[in-house]
């Protein structure tokens, strides 16, 4: 029986029922050649666009290129135009899915799917989700996210909140009194699955282990956890799974595009080669073998509307390949490119390696809530936190000696103490970043 959540979809205009029947004929094809369903898709696609896209040709043909693995590496940059600008021909702003990425990056800018692309996305999420027992039909999710704070923009999340059977926890303020009410909702409400933000979820999980509940005992009915969009540090999962009580899944994907990778029941980070085509490229823009770290480059092989061919999301990361179930997976996502550090020895290094590092000094310190670590110079960093007291010169100290151990020694730390983390727009927190 179909539900509202997909009868919102096909009254809106996309196509559900077709996309979910094409994608199992997709699937049936990957499963026969991965290599030549994307090799062919991929072809599709950049024909496509060569015809009908006089934007993404004029790129194309910039860059003197000849085929597919010669078309121009786009970036966010590419994408600071009009929409209409970039629009494939026979699609305006009127036929087409129209929305906006986040700008985490620093780079926010409109984009658009058509609107059987679209719906081919929220067939693959439903497939997905579905894996681990979740019916978005059926089951109320409580969703961790942000939302716009009033006017229209507010009013349309609250309708697909409605339609999508989700109720909103927003993340601007995760107070111990704001996460009390939160808890009460859990306690009356029969959730089936949480979806948000790893750092939100994190700070929940805190605030359970606080006051001894474990989530899934108030709330019976809760099946897993899934979470999004930031960092999952192990030993953040293993806390979590203890004080939710339920499975933690991890995805990683991004809304101009798709999901990109899933975990699937096994815990295997699965690679979505069923609509993109997700590659890793050197600073050549040379494909790298398995097991080797790059920036991760995508091409969406079912987006007519707007061109997303060979672009630079913005993340590190490393793929591999499980010979034994033919899976090509997500190893490890080594964070944004635009968050490098430079070190006064010339060193470069992944900005969330601070970050990493420092956690490990200070996870077992229960007084820290959460923190973000900011380089203000070369060899200069703030350590922003959240805590219920300050941390000590003795934990500073270590702090400082670890980062000089795992990394460069002379650097200085700056420690500051706050209230609360600035989160962007849209309630993400951003845990490593470069401001000078």
């Amino acid at each position: 029986m179909t539900g509202l959540a997909d009868l919102s979809l096909e009254w809106l205009g996309f196509p559900l029922q077709k996309a979910q029947k094409d994608l199992q004929q997709f699937e049936r094809e990957l499963a026969e050649n991965a290599a030549e369903y994307q090799r062919k898709k991929a072809a599709e696609i950049l024909e496509f666009h060569l015809k009908n896209n006089a934007y993404y040709r004029e790129l194309f043909e910039k860059a003197n290129a000849t085929s597919f693995h010669e078309a121009p590496i786009l970036t966010k940059t590419d994408f600071q135009q009009p929409l209409a600008k970039r629009l494939s021909a026979g699609f305006t702003t009127k036929n087409v899915y129209v929305n906006k990425t986040s700008g985490s990056s620093g780079e926010p800018f409109i984009f658009a799917k058509d609107k059987y692309c679209h719906a081919l996305t929220w067939a693959y999420i439903k497939q997905q989700f579905g894996a681990h027992g979740i019916d978005f039909n059926r089951d109320l999710q409580a969703r961790f996210y942000g939302i716009p704070l009033e006017g229209l923009p507010k009013r349309k999340e609250e309708v697909k909140d409605f339609l999508m059977h989700r109720r909103r926890f927003p993340v601007f303020d995760l107070s111990d009194r704001v996460l009390e009410t939160y808890l009460a909702r859990f306690r009356k409400s029969a959730f089936a699955y949480v979806n948000g933000y790893t750092s939100s979820l994190l700070l929940f999980a805190k605030y359970l282990a606080k006051k001894e509940v474990v989530l899934k005992d108030v709330c019976s009915t809760l099946k897993a956890v899934f979470t999004t969009s930031e960092m999952l540090f192990e030993s953040d999962r293993q806390f979590m799974e203890r004080a939710f009580g339920v499975p933690i899944v991890n995805e990683y994907g991004a809304s101009e595009l798709d999901l990109i990778a899933f975990e699937n029941p096994s815990g295997v980070w699965k690679i979505n080669q069923t609509t993109l085509l997700v590659e890793i490229l050197n600073e050549r823009n040379e494909v790298l073998p398995y097991g080797e770290a790059g920036k991760i480059v995508i091409t969406a092989l079912y987006n007519r509307a707007h061109p997303f061919i060979r672009y630079d999301i913005g993340d590190n990361g490393i793929l591999d390949f499980d010979q034994q179930t033919q899976t090509l997976f997500l190893k490890q996502l080594t964070g944004r490119t635009n968050d490098i550090a430079v070190l006064p020895s010339g060193k470069t290094t992944p900005g969330l390696t601070f970050y990493y590092v420092t956690k490990s000094i200070i996870q077992d310190q229960a007084k820290v809530k959460e923190f973000v670590i900011k380089q203000t110079n070369v060899d200069s960093f703030t350590i922003e936190y959240v805590a219920s007291e300050p941390l000590s010169e003795t934990e500073k100290a270590e702090i400082i000696a670890a980062n000089g151990r795992y990394l460069e020694s002379g650097l200085h730390f700056t420690f500051v103490q706050k209230t609360a983390l600035e989160r962007s727009r849209s309630g993400k927190l951003k845990q490593f970043s470069v401001e000078f």
